[in-house]
């Protein structure tokens, strides 16, 4: 919390007020009794806690006060004493509502633990029918409780739950069973009456019980199950909202963590739910008409500073919108405090920071003068008084001269709450929903199923190049029984995406037919969720993205329609072009997957989510020219890297007996990313090490293994993270999962073959212990750098090429790129013949710099002809610059006219000829 969070007592004549003359509730309390000064001056200096509540508490029991009127008592006393420290600033906002939650807090308890004796000394302690275990009343802080903001003067919203239904069981003739139900609703009835009953001392806290499941028409209690079935049956999108605050204030903590398992799916939804900003905003529609209608009754209570327009409830519900659209996703959004999402909205970059201090400076405003309005009374009240002198005290007690200066500053907070409130809630479909900004005719003609001709006469006069073609797609589409199942709703939003979707897709030119065909598919397969419509509805910007994406790449495309939960990244565009920050990707990765401990499945999603909302801004950028191929697979491999070691991480925390804490295993990548060469749907060659010699360490760590591969390949509902290939570990298919770093060395110093070697040579340490990566590297230029006898080397070079011809036979009147002679494997053997041949003489060509850069150093060395390496190498980037942009456009094979390259063919050739030419002469 900074400074600018506790201000809001401001204006350049300051008044200090006394409490007395401030607060009518203070001098009524105050002059009842001469001995209250003493008792507040008893608090000087003290921080009011837990422990000074429960020391104060039981003074007042033991002068012979019973519980409930020692309570409020005690209430009083807190009040007051926290009026003098506000306005005497001695203390501040924080100070106050941290305070007030406390001791809401503290009374909860205390009420329930004395009535919860009581009751069971008449009736038993209630027991569970399923699990025999005595069960607890658990109390639900909602609201500002549940938030630990609570006002001076507020009500508490609570709703009462029990783990399972039961009897009581007796332990004597005097006592009488009772169903559980009935245990907890006669406890409940008691506690609503110790906290609000209203005695000569006043009361302790005002109940409110509507928020419970069907209200007040609904049961006082509810036992997990009516919680569990109300919510999944019956819960609306408005208590969403209200359960965001839900917190337990009491109860067994293990009955809690279960209670919070039912709640948590009804409130956060595992996909973004971007309908939640329709739900509130309906909400807030209702609720501002209320303040309106109210204010035109009674003009005298104007300027609502809670519910009126750039209220309080107006902050809160740009906080909660976020929670409610990202919490499922992102653990960090599920915290209750106002004060505290905001903070996290803007360390997570949803929100600017300049935009959430001013939003936090408001908040605290606000809250000050809604305090300084309750402390005339000690009523709850949000509205400015009536009479001007009540509003001179309030403004001085605010610290301003005169009503007119608190009602200027008000009006300033007010209109930048408001104003933020409307970037993010204004309507910006009310009259898009009927589709009559756009083309009026386009969205009659498909929602009423209007003829082919008709509509492709439309999409002519819009300027669509193949009018029939794509109105017959229309047509296809609308009429799928997948779309006429949808909602009538969904079904209208589908039609006005699309018809917001035309003219985006007539400036697409040469493919607005193939991109129209792509989005439709996509739209097809979202339908079903109104999040996705909703999102691109509320973001246009976010559709328009979509259409220059599918454009550019029928991948591009297929990755959207198969991870639609990733529309969420296109939304901001400093988030999609900014840079990797992989060290801030990491540590966010791990505080989720920590955040998911025991929880497999969500681990397993968590990985993919990441993976795909990386992937995609990478994509993005790279169909906006912004990285160079190299560029992406650096970046690729990069990410490849942080998944598989986070996943070794999380893998191993699952395996119950594991001998240690920390696994001495390592990961290895070969092939592409072993050469930071990965592609966007490579799959990853990797083999598995470790050097532990504790008598556990093999069959744990194939376990870990076992398990690593499972956790990648897994097909979930976010999809697979990545294809694992283990075919290069020692002895292939016949060898074990994981080697010792000893067998390991022998076999690659003693066993293995030539082939093996080429592999090594893209091979490097990846993840997990770096010690062995270390020993990895060692072995690696050891076995590298051995001298070799050229015409034996070049034979089994040779012959593996020809093996991998044979099993890939050429295309007439087609190139492909990676197989055919004078491709990309050529260049790949030439480099990888060229490391084992010369290395032991030069030892810098065992570095993983890549093929095109060992090219060029083998031309500098003199291994190689130099104006043939660079040539080599160029074609080499051309090639992976070609097959990159095939496979963006869904070919696998990366096919080309050989015309194209024959030119980067012919050196490629040349080289190879050149590099075996003693070989081939023979």
């Amino acid at each position: 919390m900074t400074n600018s969070d506790l201000t809001g007592i401001q204006g350049a004549d300051a008044i200090a007020l006394s409490p007395r003359v401030a607060s009518r509730f203070y001098s009524r309390w105050h002059d009842a009794d001469p001995r209250r000064d003493g008792q507040i001056a008893s608090l000087a200096g003290l921080s009011l806690t837990r422990s000074v509540f429960a020391r104060l508490l039981q003074k007042e029991i033991a002068d012979g006060m019973p519980l409930p009127r020692a309570m409020r008592r005690l209430r009083n006393l807190l009040i007051v004493t926290l009026i003098e420290r506000d306005l005497n600033n001695h203390g501040d906002l924080v100070q106050v509502v941290d305070t007030m939650t406390a001791f809401a807090e503290f009374a909860i308890e205390t009420h329930v633990a004395a009535l919860t004796a009581e009751l069971q000394e008449i009736h038993g302690v209630p027991i569970g029918d399923d699990s025999g275990r005595p069960q607890c009343l658990i109390v639900l802080g909602m609201g500002k409780l549940g938030g630990g903001e609570l006002n001076v003067s507020s009500d508490i919203d609570l709703i009462f739950v029990y783990p399972e239904d039961g009897e009581t069981r007796i332990s004597g003739l005097h006592q009488r069973s009772l169903s559980n139900h009935e245990f907890f609703v006669r406890l409940g009835r008691r506690l609503i009456g110790d906290l609000s009953e209203i005695t000569q001392d006043g009361f302790t806290f005002r109940v409110d019980m509507a928020l419970r499941p069907n209200g007040n028409a609904g049961p006082l209690v509810a036992s997990f199950g009516m919680v569990e079935e109300y919510l999944i049956v019956q819960g609306r999108e408005w208590e969403r909202y209200a359960w965001v605050k839900a917190r337990a204030l009491c109860g067994d903590p293990s009955d809690v963590d279960t209670l919070d398992q039912i709640i948590r799916p009804f409130v956060y939804r595992r996909y973004l739910d971007f309908g939640s900003i329709d739900a509130i905003r309906g909400m807030h529609r209702q609720i501002r008409a209320e303040v309106t209608r109210l204010e035109a009754l009674h003009p005298d209570r104007s300027n609502n500073v809670k519910l009126g327009r750039g209220g309080i409830r107006e902050i809160e519900f740009l906080a909660q919108v976020f929670q409610l659209i990202r919490g499922g996703r992102e653990p960090a959004l599920r915290e209750r405090s106002t004060r505290i999402v905001l903070r996290t909205l803007a360390d997570k970059q949803l929100l600017e920071p300049v935009v959430v201090e001013q939003l936090l400076q408001a908040y605290t405003f606000l809250r000050n003068l809604e305090h300084r309005l309750q402390y005339l009374d000690d009523a709850q009240t949000h509205t400015l008084p009536a009479n001007d002198a009540d509003r001179l005290l309030v403004a001085q007690m605010m610290g301003y001269a005169d009503t007119a200066g608190l009602l200027a500053a008000l009006e300033a907070q007010r209109q930048l709450v408001s104003s933020q409130f409307d970037a993010i809630f204004s309507d910006k479909n009310g009259t898009q929903e009927s589709g009559d900004t756009i083309s009026p005719d386009i969205h009659a003609a498909i929602a009423s199923g209007e003829p082919l001709e008709a509509i492709a006469e439309h999409l002519t006069t819009l300027g669509f190049g193949e009018p029939q073609q794509a109105a017959q797609r229309l047509l296809s589409t609308w009429q799928s029984a997948r779309v006429q199942a949808l909602p009538e709703v969904s079904r209208n939003r589908l039609v006005t995406l699309v018809n917001a979707a035309l003219p985006l897709l007539v400036d697409c030119g040469a493919t607005q037919l193939i991109t129209l065909h792509r989005l439709l598919d996509f739209l097809e397969t979202v339908a079903r969720r109104a999040a996705y419509l909703a999102l691109l509805t509320e973001y246009p910007p976010a559709l328009m993205r979509v259409i220059r994406m599918m454009s550019a790449s029928d991948w591009a495309a297929k990755y959207l329609t198969n991870h639609p939960i990733l529309l969420d990244e296109l939304l901001d565009d400093r988030t999609l072009r900014a840079p990797p920050d992989w060290p801030a990707f990491t540590h966010d990765l791990q505080q989720q997957l920590a955040a998911h401990a025991g929880d497999t499945e969500r681990q397993l999603d968590t990985l993919r989510e990441m993976h795909h909302a990386q992937t995609l801004r990478l994509l993005a950028q790279d169909l906006e020219g912004e990285l160079s191929v190299e560029r992406l697979a650096d970046h690729l491999s990069t990410l490849a890297d942080i998944l598989v070691d986070q996943t070794v991480q999380a893998v191993w925390k699952t395996l119950p007996q594991r001998h240690r804490e920390v696994p001495q295993f390592a990961v290895i990548a070969y092939g592409k990313l072993g050469g930071k060469e990965l592609g966007y749907s490579s799959d990853l060659d990797v083999i598995f090490l470790y050097d532990d010699d504790d008598p556990e360490a093999p069959a744990q760590y194939a376990k870990l293994a076992q398990r690593f591969i499972t956790w990648m390949t897994s097909h979930t509902p976010a999809g697979i993270l990545f294809d694992i290939d283990i075919a290069l570990r020692p002895d292939g298919a016949s060898g074990l999962l994981v080697s010792t770093v000893t067998a390991f060395d022998k076999y690659q110093r003693q066993s293995a073959w030539v082939w093996e070697h080429q592999a090594l040579t893209r091979a490097r340490f990846c993840a997990g212990d770096s010690a062995i990566g270390d020993r990895f590297e060692t072995l690696r230029n050891d076995v590298l750098r051995q001298p070799r006898e050229a015409c034996a080397l070049q034979r089994d070079v040779l012959a593996m090429r020809q093996k991998m011809t044979r099993a890939h036979p050429g295309k007439a009147h087609q190139f492909e790129l990676k197989q055919d002679s004078g491709g990309m494997i050529d260049i790949e053997f030439i480099v990888q013949y060229l490391i084992l041949l010369h290395a032991s003489a030069w030892p810098q060509l065992t570095a993983d710099i890549g093929n095109i850069a060992l090219l060029k150093l083998a031309g500098e060395l003199g291994l190689i002809d130099t104006a043939l390496a660079n040539a080599a190498a160029a074609a080499y980037r051309n090639y992976r610059k070609l097959q990159h942009q095939a496979r963006l456009q869904g070919d696998e094979q990366s096919l080309v006219v050989p015309e194209r390259i024959s030119a980067e063919i012919a050196a490629v050739r040349q080289l190879w000829a050149s590099v075996f030419a003693s070989v081939a002469a023979t």
